[in-house]
């Protein structure tokens, strides 16, 4: 790539400095004691500087090509410099400077660093202190690792291609050169140009139906990080739910996803009687193609989710609670860095067990936490198996690493029991309370760790006179492992799942008993069968369950590990299908672990891999390769 020369020396230096901060991030940080003082948070996984200059505004406009699968683009930043500022630097991966201007039409000198495999590049442009906006005109890479380009065949409809983004954590850098940190935040405006045929979306005010032109307009008022940028673009459909709320998809399945989430608006005034307004105007679901990595992406306003949540009895409606409820945790209080990721989703795990609890009963949240203990547990054990206790602790050293690592069930259930520690010991009204005035005191603004400690302390001791002991956040934010205060939760349903699985080990028929099952007693069922079975018990319990058949894909991954586990072949074209037109990484991962601890069974998961990985996002294919030995 060709490196504008620079003739002005403090630009030399200040690209001198840069190179050292740079690498001082790769270092590895020391973990911040918990009795010491807040501090501002330095960003690890971004090499932009916001004490010198940070970005306030982007004015965005694309052009989308599928036939080249590029985004060729212009973002102006406006932006807010120090006093003594001689540059701003914006984090990019494989993106293609063309041109870099500040203010009206001032051409700007700049450097790129050398490419960093996690970081990408450092972009940085000379300014002067009263530089207002940057405009850098660049285009994207057809390997953008935020982006995923798929054929019409590739979708439900097999008429149109199909674009989404998946920004999170760290690859928005991938799209738009950006300040790339959740501890910075902007508001946003764009104007897209795409085929007339498709209808764009973005985590902003949308269309609700496709126009002639192919251009679309699209604004959010609200500042946001970098990682909640959003785009989609395909042949979609809409359907409203309820004033502020609808559901996009495919035409083929629009309906479908309607139906399934007609409780959307119930759970967004569930969410707000439990703790304040909700603050982003309209709450919008997106179901996206399989190959979409996650079960879903908090994107403000409009919700990315999976299709494997279409279970057709409406059990996986929970994950659409989890994505409404970062609309508080996430998106309103942000982790400042990916160290602190538990802050996002721990609050969020709690948050939407409460939607749960308030829409369907204590029972059923219960449900929903045992699953989680059970989770957490095998996560833990996996990550001590693999020598990396470390990981285990809710406060992350993601140093020289891909915050994606730090993406487990650790974060969000290890998370969810230390809140719910809280409430158990110390009371639910009193929690609720405390966490109501959370969101609120600390709306659009970012979080620690170490600020997070001493708020919720003093909250507590000016609040309700009550100490929080330094034992209960070194057991569970600075400690390995599960504390044993953790809650264990009850659920009788799970209790008459327990007694019909004895009565199943006695060899007793149960069939009468599991007539009225949901995906979630099913779920407990298999989590809870031995640790081997003969092939008579194997065919004897996919009769009783229909496993190998399902269309649920909670339930048909958890029987896959089962299936591979002990080699019950009739499911094998089952599974194969499943990881081939499935690219939620949650499902992927076990599966595949599971097929690779064979050498028969790792030349099977080999072939379906080769099939199946040009259907995965960079998300899960950066995670396979290393499973699989292809990285």
């Amino acid at each position: 790539m060709k490196i504008s020369l620079i003739s002005k020396l403090p630009l030399f230096l200040a690209a001198g400095v840069l190179s050292i901060a740079c690498q001082s991030k790769k270092e590895t940080a020391p973990e911040t004691p918990m009795t010491s003082a807040p501090a501002k948070a330095t960003d690890i996984h971004s090499n932009a500087d916001p004490k010198e200059a940070r970005v306030k505004h982007l004015h965005w406009k694309a052009a989308v090509d599928f036939d080249e699968q590029v985004i060729r683009a212009t973002a102006t930043w406006e932006i807010e410099a120090s006093a003594d500022a001689d540059l701003i630097t914006f984090d990019t991966k494989g993106l293609t400077i063309e041109k870099i201007q500040t203010d009206t039409d001032t051409t700007a000198e700049y450097r790129l660093s050398e490419p960093d495999a996690i970081l990408g590049q450092a972009l940085a442009v000379l300014i002067q202190p009263t530089t207002k906006s940057v405009t850098i005109q660049y285009r994207t890479n057809p390997g953008a690792e935020a982006l995923q380009w798929l054929s019409a065949q590739q979708t439900a409809g097999k008429k149109q291609p199909f674009l989404f983004t998946q920004s999170q954590a760290i690859l928005a850098r991938s799209w738009v050169p950006c300040q790339d940190s959740p501890g910075i935040r902007f508001t946003y405006d764009a104007e897209v140009t795409v085929p007339p045929a498709l209808l764009a979306l973005m985590s902003a005010s949308n269309p609700e139906t496709r126009n002639k032109t192919g251009v679309y307009t699209f604004e959010m008022k609200q500042p946001i990080p970098s990682y909640l940028l959003a785009l989609a673009v395909g042949d979609l459909s809409f359907k409203s739910i309820s004033p502020r709320s609808g559901i996009y998809a495919e035409s083929s399945i629009v309906g479908k996803a309607a139906w399934e989430f007609a409780d959307l608006e119930k759970m967004i005034a569930g969410a707000e009687e439990l703790y304040g307004p909700y603050q982003w105007e309209r709450y919008d679901v997106l179901v996206l193609p399989p190959s979409f990595p996650f079960g879903g992406m908090e994107n403000p306003r409009l919700t990315f989710a999976t299709p494997t949540i279409l279970s057709g009895d409406r059990s996986l409606t929970s994950l659409i609670a989890h994505e409404l409820a970062h609309s508080w945790s996430g998106n309103l209080v942000t982790n400042a860095t990916w160290n602190d990721f538990w802050l996002n989703e721990g609050f969020t795990v709690y948050f939407e067990t409460r939607i749960m609890e308030k829409l369907y009963g204590r029972d059923y949240a219960e449900m929903l936490a045992s699953l989680s203990l059970q989770e957490l547990k095998e996560e833990i054990k996996s990550l001590s198996d693999a020598e990396h206790p470390a990981d285990t602790k809710l406060k992350l050293n993601l140093a020289s690493r891909n915050p994606d690592d730090g993406v487990t069930a650790i974060a969000y259930n290890k998370g969810y029991f230390f809140l719910r520690t809280i409430e158990e010991q110390n009371g639910r009204d009193k929690f609720d309370q405390f966490v109501k005035d959370y969101f609120t005191q600390n709306a659009f603004k970012v979080m620690t760790t170490e600020a997070f400690i001493p708020f919720i302390r003093d909250y507590y001791q000016k609040q309700y006179n009550i100490t929080l002991n330094d034992s209960l956040f070194e057991e569970w934010i600075f400690g390995e492992g599960l504390p044993i205060s953790c809650a264990q939760p009850q659920s009788t349903r799970f209790d008459a799942v327990d007694a019909a699985m004895t009565q199943w080990k006695a060899g007793q028929k149960i069939e009468p008993l599991v007539t009225s099952w949901t995906t979630h007693e099913w779920l407990h069922f298999i989590n809870h069968l031995p640790d081997s079975l003969t092939p008579a018990q194997l065919k004897d319990v996919d009769a009783l369950g229909h496993f190998t058949a399902s269309g649920n894909a909670e339930i048909l991954s958890a029987w896959g590990v089962i299936a591979i586990r002990d080699q019950y072949t009739p499911a094998y074209a089952k599974i194969e299908d499943f990881l081939i037109h499935t690219g939620r990484r949650k499902f992927l991962m076990p599966l595949y672990s599971e097929f690779i601890k064979s050498e028969e069974g790792k030349k099977l998961a080999l072939a379906i891999y080769a099939k199946a990985r040009p259907n995965y996002h960079f998300v899960a294919v950066n995670s396979l390769d290393k499973l699989l030995g292809r990285s």
